[in-house]
């Protein structure tokens, strides 16, 4: 008998061997199967692959409906990815979610962005921190210029939270500035710092953490145990510091990203640029962005409307 739990552990290997899927992907595809398996076992249902038809599916889909939109959708698209390669591997005739119409609507929703003086605040915080101390061998300053080499990168990057606590020293050159990024499916993207504030804070960094990175296989951000900081980590240094710096909005590293992306737009940079820079595969994903907060419409409104070539208003006399 060929069971769920049997074709999921194939799938598995497939998405860690062949596809080279994260790690953070392939936990997710194990808690959304072993959802559907604990339903079916639930229900009584047969746990042979062939016995899961439209029914039992939809039934699964009734039950999933009172979860967010974007989780659905995310359950649905694991499901689907397994029945393809089973059906792809000739393991199934045909995979039932191929004729089942699932239309799951997700509220758009504007990304949370903080502006430049937002960020600056952020930043002077963090670097005023570090300069109140003195000893450069205590944890307190070790620690307060992680947390700048932390907030340096998250936003002269724009990377995700993930990719910034995979960096290795290897994915760092601090004489050119290029930085290599590991992205979703493990594509790779260079983002090249040139503000020099920046390489200097990630030198001394680099300097002062050397032998813990080594000891942590390389890993460039370090936690206080002398190992890879963690992406939990990260967003707790992100909203330690914007709550210091008096910032009332709820910051997370993935704030910096949209900000990173926004303020570009907003700098007139293309957005096929910043779809490159963001390591989006889909144009459509980068779109988002194309929204302007209420300062730069004004500014655009003020200078550009067509309006302001024609006046109604009598010439003045001199």
């Amino acid at each position: 008998m060929y069971t769920i739990q049997s074709a999921a552990e194939e799938f598995f290997k497939h998405c860690t061997y062949e596809k080279n899927l994260s790690v953070k992907t392939l936990k997710a595809y194990g808690i959304d199967l072993a959802q559907l398996t604990n339903f079916l076992i639930e229900k009584n249902y047969s746990l042979e692959v062939h016995q899961i038809t439209k029914k039992e599916l939809r039934e699964y889909l009734e039950k999933l409906s009172t979860l967010k939109p974007k989780s659905v959708k995310r359950k649905v698209a694991t499901i689907k990815a397994m029945f393809n390669y089973l059906e792809f591997e000739d393991k199934i005739e045909i995979n039932p979610l191929r004729k089942m119409r699932i239309n799951i609507k997700e509220p758009k929703r504007l990304p949370r962005v903080m502006d430049i003086r937002e960020i600056g605040r952020i930043f002077k915080y963090a670097y005023s921190q570090n300069d109140k101390i003195s000893d450069p061998a205590s944890y307190h300053y070790q620690a307060s210029l992680r947390n700048i080499a932390v907030v340096e990168l998250l936003f002269i990057t724009g990377a995700r939270v993930s990719e910034i606590s995979n960096l290795k020293i290897e994915n760092i050159d601090l004489v050119s500035g290029a930085v290599s990024i590991k992205g979703k499916g493990n594509k790779e993207r260079f983002i090249h710092i040139c503000n020099h504030e920046t390489l200097k804070i990630l030198k001394q960094y680099k300097s002062l953490f050397a032998d813990k990175i080594d000891n942590a296989s390389g890993f460039f951000l370090i936690n206080r145990l002398g190992h890879k900081l963690s992406d939990q980590s990260i967003r707790q240094i992100v909203k330690h510091l914007s709550s210091k710096a008096g910032i009332q909005k709820h910051i997370t590293p993935h704030v910096f990203r949209h900000s990173f992306a926004t303020l570009l737009l907003e700098k007139d940079v293309d957005i096929k640029y910043i779809q490159s820079l963001l390591g989006h595969s889909s144009i459509m994903t980068t779109q988002i962005y194309t929204h302007v907060n209420r300062a730069k419409q004004k500014q655009i409104l003020r200078t550009k409307h067509p309006r302001k070539d024609f006046s109604m208003l009598p010439p003045l006399v001199i």
